[in-house]
């Protein structure tokens, strides 16, 4: 049943019947991306949109806790304190194949069981077919690392119904399944234990197999459950967060008593004040931006902005490395941002500017 497997390293891609599967392969690191991965399911991209036997890929994680935690953050960290270029590196071949998966071929089908972070939203959140289920914990907690939900996560939260991508981002909070599909992020929750079922089902595809009859294959799965705990809150996130400065946001929280207002509040002041300014601009523009390659393109730039940062390294520091929960953010006080201080991550960076090749 199954062809030649890729040497089974971090990465496993191999043809199951007419399924191209990539399996994430770093379980004790909840399958943590590294640049070598992201690399390697690039290739796996190539090698199933080129073989006609593969009618659809599934993106999967292995071990029990999650599809993938995000990148390999400590690598990125050793590389920021020494000066490296691995940000720069890494980033770039992430975001153009967050564009490819995108704009994918043939139907791709993500399995966005247990924890989904950062980098691993950039995996499956772009994909045609988003399967999440009763143990997703889907994230974007960039904010707290001094950084800001990148892999196209500007793009995604500015699309989620009114201001919930906002308070998403901002505040780093967990999605569930539901959850994740009022915002946008995915399409159909699949009890966990019925994903070796619709997996067996997608091996037997036909070729040609259109995304319309994916999505029917997928709905016989289903729970049908659309909305989760954060559709109740709409009406709230939306008074809280629909202002275009920091400062605005937390007055309107502190303005209210109730104990949701509080705990966001207490939520931001968690998170770099830098990274939450950069955050909400890059939001607001992404909210005005048609594409996603337009918004990867002016993530990598302020994502080379915040690899050369203080507020970078010691966010991982605070979080990874040392874990004391304790960072010391550079300003101290969102009113400590300047305007002067946001101007380079957001300007154009010459030969160093995200290109997108041409596509096949």
């Amino acid at each position: 049943m199954n062809d030649a497997t890729v040497a089974e390293g971090d990465l496993i891609v191999r043809r199951e019947g007419s399924v191209g599967v990539i399996r994430l392969n770093r379980p004790k690191a909840i399958n943590a991306m590294t640049l070598e991965m992201s690399e390697g399911i690039d290739a796996a991209l190539d090698r199933f949109e080129a073989d006609p036997d593969v009618a659809v890929v599934l993106l999967e994680g292995a071990g029990e806790r999650g599809l993938c935690a995000g990148g390999d953050i400590r690598g990125l960290w050793e590389s920021s304190k020494a000066k490296g270029d691995l940000g720069k590196v890494f980033w770039r071949q992430e975001y153009i194949m967050n564009a490819r998966i995108a704009k994918y071929p043939k139907p791709y089908v993500a399995f966005m069981d247990g924890l989904v972070m950062g980098g691993g939203v950039g995996l499956s959140a772009h994909g045609r077919h988003r399967v999440v289920t009763e143990k997703t914990k889907l994230a974007m907690p960039e904010v707290g690392l001094g950084f800001f939900p990148d892999v196209g996560g500007t793009y995604l939260l500015s699309r989620s119904p009114g201001e919930i991508g906002t308070y998403f981002g901002l505040t780093g909070t967990t999605m569930n399944g539901p959850d994740a599909i009022y915002a946008k992020f995915a399409d159909a929750v699949v009890p966990s234990a019925k994903l070796p079922a619709l997996r067996e089902a997608l091996t037997k595809v036909a070729q040609g197999t259109s995304s319309a009859e994916i999505d029917r294959l997928i709905a016989g799965f289903a729970t049908g459950e659309t909305s989760g705990p954060v559709a109740a809150m709409q009406a709230r996130v939306d008074g809280w967060f629909a202002r275009g400065r920091m400062e605005d946001i937390v007055a309107a929280l502190k303005a209210d008593g109730s104990e949701l207002a509080q705990s966001t509040l207490k939520a931001l002041g968690e998170k770099s004040p830098r990274g939450m300014v950069v955050t909400l601009k890059l939001l607001r523009l992404a909210r005005a931006t048609e594409t996603l390659e337009e918004c990867l393109v002016r993530e990598y730039r302020a994502a080379l902005e915040v690899f050369a940062s203080d507020d970078f390294r010691e966010g991982v520091r605070a979080a990874v490395i040392d874990k004391d929960r304790n960072p010391k953010w550079s300003p101290p006080d969102i009113a400590d941002v300047t305007p002067e201080m946001l101007v380079p991550y957001f300007a154009e960076i010459g030969a160093d500017e995200l290109k997108f090749p041409d596509s096949k």
